[in-house]
């Protein structure tokens, strides 16, 4: 596919996924598509199209972000990723499976993939082409000493609390994580965007240089911003579609149950992922960072308590803690990107550590 016609077909893909999601409500009954042959198809065609439909939410995210500027636009763009995410997870929960676990393990995916993943591919890729990259030290610690906190309060407190057995919060509990959670990710948004924006931003040369690029026209702003909610009404309305084929097709293979969680995480991330990994093809580690931790930090600082709140409407448990392994791997995680991030240079080196736990994390979801 040209570039011109990706760009033409981001204001296709919404169209198409209301359409399809229109075509399978009067072919499907509300559970998952399948059944009789055009239902097959439907079901074999659901994913490319709510692919593209997040695409398309991202892309109109970007135009967006383009004139409110960093670190306003990553934002933006981490604000449409995490509705995308939201939505799937609500739409599992809300279904018969009350104990469902997508929540835990979807956003431990985020975190595995974001911070081993993502991360160690974009320092690879960058210290290939440039040996070194550089980056702020002041906010990428700020990003992880908020992620580590919410990490913990979010996966692994909940192993060891005692108004009820674990891995399980009680309705008090959840009420304080919420509150806490939503409060610690309101100062980080306050200091990003306001306070300190400075940390977050590009090398003054780079930032000098963009500025020379012509942004996007008032009309395009609006256009993108209507086609934005179009694709995140496509993208909430097919989520129940996709949750409940995902979890026929994946019980059906006899699939590891967290398997469920990396694919939902898998696709919120690769639209942002993409982007990640071409700035630091272009020398921007800084915007690299700021995209795959901003994500991995709203992911938490958002989709928990939207996860929690459903929990307590709908008075169903919702299945938090980690288990000893995944407790180590993130821990092991977290020292690691310390040092990482510490120097505010990276090379190959750290850049494959990330790579192997990433592996490791593969490894146990099929191996454990």
């Amino acid at each position: 596919m040209s570039k011109r016609t990706g760009a033409r077909m981001v204001w296709v893909w919404p169209i198409v996924a209301l359409a399809f999601y229109a075509l399978a409500a009067v072919v499907g009954a509300r559970g998952p598509i399948g059944g009789s042959a055009v239902g097959v198809a439907l079901a074999a065609a659901l994913v490319p199209v709510l692919l593209g439909a997040v695409f398309a939410a991202v892309f109109h995210s970007e135009v967006i972000a383009h004139r409110t500027g960093e670190p306003a636009g990553t934002l933006v763009l981490t604000g449409a990723v995490t509705i995308i995410e939201v939505a799937l997870i609500a739409s599992v929960m809300a279904g018969a499976n009350a104990g469902s676990t997508l929540a835990r393990d979807s956003v431990f995916a985020v975190v595995m993939i974001v911070c081993n993943g993502l991360i160690g591919l974009c320092i690879v890729i960058g210290g290939v082409r440039y040996r070194e990259q550089s980056f702020r030290v002041t906010g990428s610690g700020a990003y992880l000493s908020v992620l580590m906190t919410l990490a913990v309060l979010a996966l692994v407190l909940p192993n060891y609390t005692e108004s009820v057995p674990g891995p399980f919060y009680s309705t008090v509990q959840l009420v304080f994580v919420i509150l806490t959670t939503l409060a610690l990710y309101a100062i980080f948004l306050y200091l990003q965007t306001i306070r300190h924006r400075d940390y977050f931003l590009v090398e003054p040369i780079e930032a000098a240089a963009n500025c020379d690029n012509a942004g996007p026209t008032d009309r395009a702003v609006i256009a993108s911003a209507a086609f934005l909610v179009l694709s995140l009404m496509g993208v909430i309305l097919l989520s129940k579609k996709f949750a409940a084929s995902l979890e026929t097709g994946l019980a059906s293979m006899g699939a590891p149950e967290a398997l469920a969680g990396i694919l939902v995480a898998l696709l919120v991330l690769l639209p942002e992922a993409v982007a990640a990994v071409e700035a630091a093809r272009h020398d921007k580690l800084q915007k690299s960072i700021n995209l795959a931790l901003g994500s991995s930090l709203a992911t938490i600082g958002l989709t928990v308590p939207a996860v929690a709140v459903v929990s307590i409407v709908t008075n169903r448990p919702v299945t938090l803690g980690i288990g000893a392994k995944e407790t180590v791997l993130l821990v092991l995680t977290f020292a690691v990107s310390l040092l990482t991030f510490a120097t505010g240079r990276t090379n190959i080196l750290s850049g494959f550590v990330h790579l192997v736990l990433f592996a490791t994390f593969a490894l146990l979801v099929f191996a454990p």
